[in-house]
């Protein structure tokens, strides 16, 4: 694992969740993009969860795989983006997020948005170093 730096200033917003303003990495690191990863479960190549918990769990799960075949786990992760279909949804996510990401937390950003493939609840995009 490469080694993360915490970026903080007291000049700007404390993060309200479990994220970083930003992090550093050693310039000798390998940066990985990951597609966004939705809640398909890879046993029946559908969405089988209902809830946006549900699908949350599944998504990480999916993250982990990736991460996994390339010789890497969630601490990894330097940068996450996480779509969601409705904002009110925002808490239910991060509680399960909170779960998997432990400190130092990436930076993340997330957003609501119109729709997503195959009417998924939620989707998580990464950046890792490795």
């Amino acid at each position: 694992m490469s080694q993360k730096e915490v970026i903080r200033s007291a000049n700007a917003p404390e993060p309200v969740g479990p994220y970083n303003q930003a992090i550093a990495i050693p310039a000798t690191s390998k940066l990985m993009f990951m597609a966004g990863q939705i809640a398909i479960d890879p046993a029946v190549g559908k969405i089988v969860a209902a809830t946006v918990e549900d699908q949350a769990e599944q998504v990480i799960t999916n993250i982990k795989a990736v991460l996994a075949e390339a010789g890497a786990d969630l601490t990894n992760v330097i940068k996450t983006t996480v779509f969601l279909a409705d904002m009110a949804d925002f808490p239910k996510v991060n509680a399960i997020y909170s779960k998997y990401f432990l400190a130092p937390f990436p930076a993340r950003s997330t957003v609501q948005v119109a729709r997503l493939p195959l009417d998924a609840l939620v989707e998580i995009e990464c950046i890792v170093a490795i």
